[in-house]
Formats: structure tokens, C-alpha cells, sequence
């Protein structure tokens, strides 16, 4: 963690209803933590996490930031919950769940997910006492410019490179037949998918591929939840030979791997976190490096030390994103494969773009030659 920390200082770029889940927390009682800096009173949450779309458990993005909850906070027996607003996305049902984790005494938030924008942009001056640490985002109202108040940090991911592994991967492995399912595109989705499409195309152009020898569907659920319709479109897919699936979808990723176990040979990339427990067909995972950097950042802030007002980039460079470190699954495609590659990408050899001004990539991505993307908006 240490290691990883410094790497990420070095990189620094200058409710609606509410519903508290309790027993997740476990109360250590009033005092000061094993720092000695921060103290509370008996009673009181120190540290929430506030969801906005999906929950906890959505084994995906949301799951990898509370676990960076989990870490610290039992490591150091501080008080920790979670809570999470009934109408998601809402910026006034985000600024009445940090009203009411303020009432439950938190006094430090971390907030995942590019909707919690705005919500930071007022909560940052409105409780200048308690401290937040926003993933994935930069504290922006409606209209106007980013602002990042002392009392707020921003962690974000290249998720683009993330992608461009994972698509460099499945081609590299032989697979020519792919598909992206994002959930809602929002810009760390957009950032996977087009990510993934420039590694399919400069694998592709590695081995010497011809024009249209690589195909990719690409599309998104509309939602970061599992149903019914995106395992039938998983499936239909599969059905028609598509070898592997990109899911950068958070819970509704769960209904492209059923639809892989399913199929007869249909295989699956997961998102955020390790996913490979949840399937034998997930061959890989587009990684960010969610836990640690909420961990590091709650350790900052309980020594005294928090780095407010600064803006983090969690990427090759530091270890903040790649594919995780057991290729067992793939056919061909190795470790030595995969560190070579990567060298390439955290050396600045390789640039991906981190253009997310439209959900479809053909708009981003004007000088493919090899891959042949068709866009299902």
C-alpha cells in the first residue's frame, strides 16, 4: 500500500428517501483511533460511503470502493457505514444522504460515481468540517467550471487503458468475434469501450490482421443493474458468434456472465475488481485500483495528512489500472505478453484517448483500419 501510495503522490496533477444499512458498521465507542489525530464521539459513523447507482454487494464498482471502507476501517476499528438514497442519480437526493450522514456524524465521505458531481460541488462548501473523497470524478456544477474546495480530493482511473489491455488481450489470444456491453455512458464507460477497441486494433495490427478481420458490437444496457434483457441480448450474441463479451456494466455484468455459463462457449471480460470467482468464463478483468486508493486516502486523513483540493490520476504509471495477474484462462496470451504490453502503455509509448464526448466510439475513434465496430445505440 505504501508503494502504491507514493507512486499515486508522484503522479498528483495539481432524499428523496434515504435508507442507512445498518449492521455493516462496527462502533468502536468514543475516542480517538490507533493514529491518535481523529476522535469522535460514542455513537457516532466517522466514515460513509454513499452509493448512488447499484449497492455494496454489486460485486463490481461500488463493492471495490466499500471494500477499501472495509479495509481500513477494521484495520483501525473505526465506526463505518454505508448509505444509500432511494431515487439514484438525484442531486438532491445525494445533498439529503450527506445531510443525514453529517446528522449521524461522519467526518469523512466517499462518494463513488460521476453523478455525485454537482452533489460535491455544494456539499464541499456547505460542510467545510467533514472531508470527502470523490472517485471518478471532479466536483462540477450543472453549468460552469470544476471546483475542488480543501476539504475534497478526487481520485480518478484511467479507465482507457484498463480497456485497451483487455482489448489487446482477447486479440492477442485469437478471439476476432467481440462485443462491449456498458452499462449507462457515462465517461468511465465510454473510456473502457473505446479503450478496449483501440487494444483490439493495435493487437490486431501487431499480427498483421487485414481490414474487417476484427469485429466488435457495442452497445449499452441503460443501466448498471442485472435483468432479464441484457442476458437474452448477452445471449442472442453468443448465439450468433460472438467469442467474447467486454461488460464494463457494474450489477448488470452478472447478466452477461449467466448468459456465458449459459452459452456453449461464450466468454466474458469483467470490470473494476477481480470478477474471475463468479464464472470459469470470465478470462480477465479490466482492473482499477479501487480498494487501495480508498484505503490510502482514509489513512491520509486519519494521520492528519488528508491532500485536500488535489486531483489524483490512478493509472499505468502506478499501478492504478491493468488486467489482474493470473492469466490461466487465456489460450496463448501470457504474462510475458501482458508485462510487455504494459510496459508500453504506463511508458507513454502507446496513447490511448481519453475522449468520452460521445457514447459511440466510431465518433471518437476516426482512423480505425483493421476493426470493425458496429454501433448499436
Amino acid at each position: 500500500m505504501k508503494k502504491l501510495f507514493a507512486l499515486l503522490l508522484a503522479v498528483l496533477l495539481v432524499a428523496g428517501v434515504f435508507v442507512a444499512c445498518g449492521g455493516n458498521n462496527e462502533p468502536a465507542g468514543g475516542g480517538t483511533n490507533s493514529f491518535g489525530v481523529i476522535s469522535w464521539e460514542d455513537g457516532e459513523i466517522p466514515i460513509v460511503l454513499i452509493t448512488d447507482y447499484g449497492d455494496i454487494d454489486d460485486e463490481s464498482y461500488n463493492q471495490g470502493a466499500w471494500e477499501g471502507v472495509l479495509q481500513f476501517a477494521r484495520a483501525n476499528d473505526i465506526p463505518y457505514d454505508y448509505f444509500r438514497p432511494a431515487s439514484r442519480g438525484s442531486t438532491e437526493d445525494n445533498l439529503n444522504s450527506i445531510s443525514l450522514a453529517i446528522d449521524a456524524g461522519v467526518q469523512v465521505l466517499v462518494t463513488p460515481g460521476f453523478l455525485f458531481e454537482p452533489a460535491i460541488y455544494i456539499a464541499q462548501e456547505m460542510y467545510s468540517d467533514v472531508h470527502i473523497i470523490l472517485l471518478d470524478a471532479i466536483p462540477t456544477p450543472p453549468e460552469g467550471d470544476s471546483y475542488i474546495a480543501e476539504n475534497t480530493v478526487a481520485v480518478l482511473f484511467a479507465e482507457e487503458q484498463s480497456g485497451f489491455l483487455a482489448g489487446y488481450a482477447a486479440v492477442m489470444d485469437g478471439h476476432r468475434e467481440l462485443g462491449f456491453i456498458g452499462g449507462i455512458p457515462v465517461p468511465s464507460v465510454i473510456r473502457f469501450g473505446t479503450g478496449f477497441v483501440e487494444g483490439a486494433e493495435f493487437a490486431a495490427a501487431e499480427l498483421g490482421l487485414g481490414a474487417g478481420d476484427v469485429n466488435i458490437r457495442y452497445t449499452y444496457a441503460g443501466s448498471f443493474a442485472p435483468s432479464p434483457e441484457v442476458q437474452t441480448l448477452a445471449a442472442s450474441w453468443y448465439a450468433d458468434g460472438v467469442e467474447v463479451i467486454f461488460t464494463a456494466a457494474g450489477g448488470a455484468g452478472l447478466s452477461v456472465f449467466a448468459a456465458a455459463d449459459a452459452s456453449d462457449s461464450g466468454l466474458v471480460i469483467g470490470v473494476d475488481v477481480d470478477q474471475s470467482s463468479h464464472s470459469e468464463r470470465i478470462i480477465t478483468s479490466a482492473l482499477k485500483e479501487l480498494r487501495n486508493s480508498v484505503a490510502d486516502m482514509l489513512e491520509l486523513f486519519f494521520a492528519g495528512e488528508f491532500p485536500g483540493g488535489q486531483i489524483f490520476m490512478m493509472d499505468g504509471t502506478n499501478d492504478g489500472v491493468g488486467l489482474p495477474q493470473d492469466f490461466s484462462r487465456f489460450q496463448t496470451f501470457s504474462q510475458a505478453d501482458y508485462d510487455a504490453i504494459f510496459g508500453q502503455l504506463a511508458g507513454g509509448e502507446i496513447p490511448v484517448s481519453t475522449d468520452f464526448s460521445s457514447p459511440n466510439p466510431l465518433d471518437i475513434l476516426t482512423n480505425l483500419s483493421i476493426v470493425d465496430v458496429t454501433w448499436i445505440g
